[in-house]
């Protein structure tokens, strides 16, 4: 495949990108149009519901394409009817004969069906490989994992030291990365539906659990997961995720029988909170919030809590990937909190990206 090639399926890439975070459940998909070794049109799927980014894209066209023209798309063309008529259906009525596609759909209702339905039509189809293929599909990892498995993908994020701790004391915020790691984290927390943190993290860190961006404050919904309450204070002023412009966007999962009085707090608040089942420790099992998440229609969870969540979700064996931010700065107190080994994890088809003094490895698990 020519270098020009890649650079308009790069382009379409960086047109899917525009709808990060913005089109769950379904993927993020960017289109152009070239005729004569030029981009006429563009399209991206802007969010659920609305025109697909090949419809899009022939769309702004504004008349037939010519002769010759290639559509060039980071995902499958879909084949089967939705919200949105079948994608095959636009591409062939508009007469393109030569489709580029930059990784197949995983799912598993048209997986493979609509490049076979062009191919049967007459129209070439060129699959992209290598790196660039790589980067269509890692665009929609939480597409990819919920359309498969029918449950949430949930991923933890851990900051950690050149020395594998957490902090650099027990139970005191610490700033474990630099700028541009942080900056990065925001990135992806935009991206995820929801966000979890354990008690522990709300207490020591009184974090607002949004993602701060250039362009502003977003804020996804907000999991507190708190088998206890012990994040509820009775006596002093509430943590910003129960206070601040966004708490009906929080709720709390917790545990039947927790604490009446730091329910009512809750209550009064209007912080809404969900009961589990407890189990001996009076907490409850992260597998049936897990189950919880899917019944509520989340199709991906950025699981920010501190060492207890990040073994929890080992222990039940629960976690689909990690973002693991490496930093060389070293905590020697010997009781700073250490986190899970890297090792631990057992991950592959790993990525790695250096952000300033620190590095971000991040991949699936095995």
């Amino acid at each position: 495949m020519s270098s020009n090639h890649e650079s308009f399926l790069g382009r379409a890439l960086a047109l899917a990108r525009k709808a990060w975070g913005n089109t769950h459940p379904n993927p993020m998909v960017g289109c152009v149009l070239v005729e004569n070794d030029e981009i006429v049109a563009e399209g991206f799927h802007v969010r659920a519901g609305e025109p697909h980014a090949e419809v899009a894209c022939l769309r702004n066209l504004g008349r037939s394409p010519l002769p010759g023209a290639t559509l060039f798309v980071t995902l499958e063309p879909c084949s089967t009817m939705g919200r949105t008529p079948p994608c095959v259906e636009a591409i062939l009525g508009a007469g393109i004969r030569r489709v580029v596609v930059g990784t197949r759909d995983p799912n598993p209702v048209h997986a493979g069906g609509g490049i076979d339905l062009l191919r049967d039509s007459g129209v070439e189809v060129i699959e992209q490989e290598g790196e660039l293929a790589a980067e269509c599909a890692d665009l929609n990892l939480i597409y990819n994992h919920q359309i498969v498995r029918n449950e949430p993908f949930l991923a933890l994020k851990l900051a950690v030291s050149a020395d594998g701790k957490l902090a650099e004391k027990p139970g005191v915020a610490s700033e474990v990365t630099g700028s541009e790691a942080r900056a990065d984290v925001m990135r992806w927390r935009r991206l995820f539906p929801a966000i979890a943190v354990g008690a522990g993290t709300v207490i020591v860190d009184d974090p607002r659990l949004t993602a701060r961006l250039p362009d502003g404050e977003w804020c996804p919904r907000r999991i507190i997961l708190d088998g206890k309450l012990s994040s509820v204070p009775e006596s002093k002023p509430l943590p910003q995720v129960y206070s601040d412009e966004f708490r009906e966007k929080t709720y709390v999962v917790t545990a039947f029988g927790s604490c009446p009085r730091r329910r009512a707090i809750l209550a009064d608040a209007g912080v809404p909170f969900r009961e589990l089942r407890a189990n001996a420790k009076g907490g409850f099992y992260l597998s049936e919030w897990k189950a919880l998440c899917a019944s509520e229609g989340l199709t991906g969870v950025f699981c920010e809590g501190g060492a207890i969540v990040a073994r929890r979700l080992l222990e039940e064996r629960l976690l689909d990937y990690l973002f693991w931010y490496e930093s060389p700065k070293r905590f020697e107190h010997p009781e700073a909190p250490a986190a899970p080994p890297l090792q631990s994890f057992g991950l592959h088809y790993s990525r790695k990206t250096e952000l300033g003094e620190d590095r971000l490895i991040r991949g699936h698990l095995s």
